[in-house]
């Protein structure tokens, strides 16, 4: 069965990529991935607040409008904490490269250009084969406009492209109001690949401390029907490779994906929750129901159930909605039927 693939031009081994975690601060785990089958590793993302600690412009926006309300300063992690800084997130892209003959994948979380261009050259130095870049941004500010949102998502993708010769790749977010064009324009702008999607988690509030609280939550399956969705009508369409990330947790979530058009699915809270060994065992079962339903290759079935060859994709959505909503009826009592 032949399970290969290519991602921004890398051929890897099968499509399932381990995805930026706590699990690559580990150089034993990174050597677990690898030997459990990931084709390749996204290393946990160095951020742009450790990058700029000390510019002037970061402790502007940190502090705009902090005088007025106290309590937003808990939004903001202390950066001095942070155990690992600039110069240790290279030499551990350096250690995973000489551990692993996989491709070893930086990333970069922030929103401006500033010092990620020198960290991106950086990370292209300690020989990352790869960059993805997590745009992570709230356009918080009622006064922003989603054409500047926009260019300054266009301003970062072309500026890193413009500092490096490695591929690209871009971790978008679903929340664009024409997540199409947005993808299409990223693709232009130098994105070798869009990974579907940046997972926003969301704060809490401590009623007891009056305090805004992180809040991680895994994700789970049906998660993965967003990316899916928009892969699928994605392929073809975008001059960029597509992955799909958040939701993937078992071999018919890979499959799934395959389908849709992703060239490669990425792992994170599955391998969090449940171990590292989950890599092999999807590969197994991926492989036994490639074989049950004959097919060859992975290739053979990337875009299979794409919207490529569907004239007009925001009609099929539509009669794809209607269905679902027409697909539950109730009984004489009231109750819901399937």
């Amino acid at each position: 069965m032949d399970l290969t693939t290519t991602y921004m031009g890398m051929t890897l081994k099968n499509p399932v990529v381990a995805s930026a975690s706590p699990l690559s601060e580990s150089l034993d785990n990174i050597r677990k991935m690898e030997d459990a089958g990931a084709a390749a590793v996204v290393m946990y993302s160095l951020f742009e607040e450790q990058i700029t600690l000390e510019s002037n412009l970061l402790d502007h926006y940190l502090s705009y409008g902090t005088e007025s309300f106290a309590e937003a300063l808990t939004y903001f992690p202390n950066m001095a904490t942070y155990k690992v800084g600039p110069e240790e997130y290279l030499n551990q892209i350096r250690r995973a490269k000489a551990a692993v003959g996989i491709p070893i994948i930086g990333s970069l979380n922030g929103v401006s250009t500033g010092g990620w261009i020198r960290y991106a050259r950086k990370i292209e130095e300690a020989g990352a084969d790869a960059l993805e870049l997590n745009i992570y941004y709230i356009p918080s500010d009622v006064k922003t406009t989603s054409v500047e949102v926009e260019e300054m998502h266009l301003e970062v993708v072309r500026d890193i492209k413009a500092s490096i010769s490695i591929p690209v790749a871009v971790k978008l977010s679903p929340f664009f109001s024409a997540t199409a064009n947005m993808a299409y324009r990223l693709a232009g702008a130098g994105a070798n690949a869009l990974v579907l999607f940046n997972r926003f988690y969301q704060p809490d509030f401590d009623l007891e401390k009056l305090e805004v609280v992180p809040f991680l939550v895994l994700s789970n399956s049906s998660e993965l029907r967003l990316p899916l969705r928009w892969a699928a009508i994605l392929y073809g369409r975008v001059q960029a490779d597509l992955a799909i990330t958040s939701g993937v947790h078992t071999y018919e979530d890979v499959l799934k994906c395959m389908m849709a058009g992703a060239k490669v699915l990425m792992m994170a809270s599955e391998l969090l929750r449940n171990g590292i060994h989950r890599i092999d065992q999807i590969l197994e079962d991926m492989t036994w129901w490639m074989e049950e339903h004959e097919y060859e290759s992975v290739t053979q079935m990337q875009g299979s159930m794409s919207q490529k060859h569907v004239a007009e994709p925001a009609a099929f959505e539509r009669a794809n909605y209607m269905k679902i909503l027409q697909s539950w009826r109730s009984d004489p009592t009231g109750q819901l039927i399937k």
